[in-house]
């Protein structure tokens, strides 16, 4: 009896407080007084929708989730569709890559391919992740039903899916970048970029050797970066974190490895416009040109800070995250740069323009370049907006 007399007057409780709470909200503003209990009740129900910013313990922003809403915010995006396939792939393929990395020394996964006897088409000695990472993207993109092209660091040719899977996109990346840190445990990442592709350029099968006329489409197919619909990076660190941007600004996206998913943790992500770290590798000064020698010249008067790693991923996330300048120039040695355009390059430079920052050659805006070949190389220098700017007009005034 006295149990549901408590029940009754709960109930009884409960009924009031959504009662001044309605009354609460449907009130006009003059005349009417809310009680405090009101008040905290009305808050209450206000606040009872989860802000899809941000995750939380119980309203996770999963990517899939967030792709979906940003597709419904935004209709004239229309490729956010085809973005969950494709993304939803490279997620997997991270998560697969992160644990081969985590796992690389108990695995027997560090050194060098075949002995050392493996070359990619860069000339460089592949290590034995370099070629396993390649394979597991490469197979995760194939299967996501949305893939034309794909061009890679660790092939000498762009690689055309097989009509049976194919789509109308194609995906250019390296696979795992900073692979040499991979003994030392130093951050590694892999880099990709997402263009729309000519669905005439399919064959029949998933073929090692293609037809002329099929690999003059292919050739076809390279774009400036003006043209991504897509790009990101994953990090191999501390925490695997996965950052990109469908050209509605930067987003970050942290695995969380007791549910397997990639949830958001940064949004709308902004590098400062300025900044006091440079990120050069500074053995290679000797070798610059004058504007360059001049501008390191100048960091150094104003006592910025020297931070390198030697993995794109790792120098490009912290300059985003801290601000600065981020730079591989052109020198004697390498007149045209190390880095490649097609996917090393421009992909960060999407990245890195939707975040505010700038990116350039030193003369030329990375997103304007067309390539003309799939390994092509360029200089790179990008950043905080004023370090970066500082640097196009030093270029300018040597002219």
């Amino acid at each position: 009896m006295q149990m549901a007399a408590f029940v009754g007057s709960a109930a009884l409780g409960c009924g009031e407080v959504r009662a001044r709470a309605a009354s609460a909200r449907t009130a006009p503003a003059a005349g009417r007084r809310t009680s405090r209990r009101a008040a905290a009740a009305l808050s209450m129900v206000t606040s009872a929708k989860p802000s899809r910013k941000m995750s939380t313990e119980t309203s996770p922003v999963t990517l899939t989730r967030f792709i979906i809403e940003e597709g419904m915010e935004n209709a004239d995006l229309i490729h956010l569709k085809d973005m969950e396939n494709l993304m939803a792939a490279i997620a997997l393929a991270c998560k697969k890559i992160s644990s081969l990395v985590a796992r690389a020394g108990l695995s027997n996964l560090t050194g060098l391919e075949e002995g050392g006897g493996s070359i990619n088409v860069q000339g460089e000695e592949q290590k034995k992740l370099d070629v396993l990472s390649n394979e597991v993207l490469k197979n995760a993109l194939r299967f996501s039903g949305k893939m034309g092209i794909m061009a890679s660091e660790e092939e000498d040719k762009p690689v055309l899916v097989d009509e049976l899977t194919s789509g109308s996109y194609i995906a250019v990346f390296d696979p795992l970048d900073g692979s040499s840190n991979i003994d030392a445990n130093i951050a590694t990442g892999t880099i990709f970029g997402i263009f729309e592709d000519n669905a005439e350029c399919l064959t029949q099968d998933w073929e090692d050797r293609i037809e002329e006329r099929e690999l003059q489409c292919m050739y076809g197919t390279m774009q400036p970066g003006t043209n991504l619909v897509a790009s990101g990076y994953c990090l191999y660190s501390s925490a695997c974190m996965l950052v990109l941007t469908f050209g509605n600004g930067v987003h970050g996206f942290t695995l969380d490895p007791t549910i397997g998913e990639f949830l958001l943790t940064h949004y709308d992500m902004k590098i400062p416009e300025d900044g006091k770290i440079y990120s050069f590798n500074e053995a290679n000064e000797a070798n610059w040109d004058p504007v360059m020698r001049d501008m390191l010249s100048r960091w150094k008067e104003r006592g910025y800070s020297s931070r390198y790693i030697g993995s794109m991923v790792g120098d490009v996330h912290r300059t985003l995250m801290y601000g600065g300048i981020f730079g591989y120039p052109g020198d004697k040695k390498n007149k045209t740069g190390k880095l490649r355009l097609l996917y090393e390059a421009a992909p960060m430079s999407h990245i890195i323009e939707q975040a505010g920052g700038v990116s350039t050659t030193g003369t030329e805006r990375i997103m304007d370049l067309n390539p003309q070949a799939v390994h092509q190389r360029v200089p790179v220098i990008l950043g905080s907006k004023n370090l970066v700017n500082e640097v196009v007009e030093a270029y300018k005034q040597a002219k």
